[in-house]
């Protein structure tokens, strides 16, 4: 009896003493943890780090902030590679949970900016942020994954690349569709929404390239002679998938697929399994081609009736101009593009389309170099605007400005042409719009 009290006493000493070790250990924890956090926050990175080692070693699931500081400490006070590696791992570690998307694409970024990793490592650190959340991920990191993506599946299995494209795009677009939604009610009578604009405005051009990089990928494999045979193959399995028809009609009027009857029936059948605007919109384009102009506008009418978003409106206007475009009504696709304009001002796409519907008419729209030439001032007045009004499309708004501003007719030629610079001057045919002679 003796020997048990005994041992229940030194069994109950030690879980005492191993409690009050615990206790111990976390009061330092705690302690070293406020002094780090003190330090920090007050620049003093030396004293912070020698804390902060003790928390990476002995308080790992203390506090995210010992990952969040402490890769400032890592990367940019110490510059450690190793360091920062680790870093990130015990943070995916102890918080796997702590916005795990974007801590993949810092890491994937971190590994690339100092050459730590192969291509192949950071496309696996990509694609499982990607897996995660793509909305999360750097804008940078989402191109370099989709070209990771392109690059191992472009020949062996070109659905997955135009799947992953969607998608991203998908994400892009939504993020672009919030910041056009804030910038389009934004004032810039206050200092507050000064600095709101400039951060939405450059973080819509930072996604505006992003989407014109995958464009750029994409546009090499996606071509109407490898699309139309996939989506024959496909069509049957998929006749009844709204998102696989939106997607493949969508591919198939941006790549100017239209003449294939594949896709009249592809819309068709997309109209069928989402009777929404969007498919009406789709749907109106394939019975004007028909030269059903009635049940084309009844379309358009239920388009509009059943959208109520002002944006998504616009981009139903622009897509019927574009169609109008491919039919040889330049003047009725003005008219649809400047109506999409009247619903989103701010819609820099629809100026770059009426400034490539003026480019396009160049050499019929003026019967000699002066007059040719000023169709360009034209294209160059909307593309300029279009820069303006939308942040997103500036990178490919300002290729057209240059190409455009070199076309302008030169000093010699509106001098040889008797016209005075800045002197006001109608474009002949159906632009029939006034602009200023150039003055230099």
């Amino acid at each position: 009896m003796k020997k048990i009290t005994f041992l229940l006493a030194a069994m109950l000493l030690l879980a005492s003493a191993k409690t009050n070790a615990q206790d111990d250990a976390k009061r330092e924890c705690t302690i070293k943890y406020n002094l780090f956090k003190g330090d920090f926050q007050s620049k003093k990175y030396e004293e912070a780090y020698t804390n902060w080692i003790y928390l990476m070693d002995n308080c790992k699931d203390l506090s995210v902030n010992i990952y969040k500081f402490g890769s400032t400490l890592a990367e940019d006070v110490r510059k450690d590679p190793v360091l920062a590696k680790r870093v990130y791992e015990q943070r995916l570690e102890f918080y796997p949970t702590s916005n795990p998307a974007k801590v993949h694409s810092d890491y994937a970024t971190y590994l690339l900016d100092n050459k730590l990793a192969s291509n192949d490592e950071v496309f696996a650190i990509l694609e499982k942020g990607y897996n995660i959340d793509p909305t999360k991920m750097g804008v940078k990191n989402l191109y370099i994954y989709f070209q990771g993506v392109t690059d191992r599946n472009k020949d062996t299995d070109p659905q997955k690349v135009f799947d992953t494209y969607d998608d991203v795009l998908e994400s892009v677009s939504t993020k672009l569709e919030g910041y056009a939604a804030k910038l389009k009610d934004l004032s810039k009578d206050s200092v507050a929404n000064k600095k709101l604009i400039h951060a939405y405005s450059t973080n819509s051009r930072a996604l505006g390239t992003v989407e014109g990089g995958l464009d750029n990928i994409i546009s090499e494999i996606a071509t109407c002679e490898r699309l139309i045979p996939i989506y024959k193959r496909d069509f049957e399995a998929n006749k009844d998938d709204a998102v696989w028809l939106k997607r493949s009609v969508s591919r198939m009027f941006n790549k100017g697929c239209q003449e294939d009857p594949l896709y009249q029936e592809l819309v068709r059948a997309y109209a069928h399994a989402s009777p929404s605007p969007e498919a009406f919109s789709f749907l109106a384009t394939v019975l004007e081609d028909n030269g059903d102009n009635a049940g084309a506008n009844e379309m358009r009418e239920k388009s509009f009736n059943l959208e109520t978003d002002p944006l998504k409106k616009a981009k139903y206007k622009l897509k019927f101009a574009q169609s109008a475009k491919s039919r040889g009504q330049l003047s009725k696709a003005r008219s649809l593009a400047r109506e999409a304009l009247r619903f989103n001002p701010n819609y820099g796409k629809a100026y770059l389309f009426i400034a490539r519907l003026y480019q396009s008419s160049v050499n019929n729209c003026g019967d000699n170099e002066f007059e040719k030439r000023m169709v360009y001032v034209a294209a160059l007045n909307q593309a300029q605007r279009a820069a303006s009004v939308d942040p997103s499309i500036s990178a490919t708004a300002g290729s057209y400005i240059r190409s455009y501003r070199g076309n302008v007719p030169s000093s010699k030629v509106v001098f040889t042409a008797g016209v005075t610079p800045g002197s006001s001057y109608t474009i002949k045919c159906w632009i029939g719009e006034t602009v200023r002679v150039p003055s230099n």
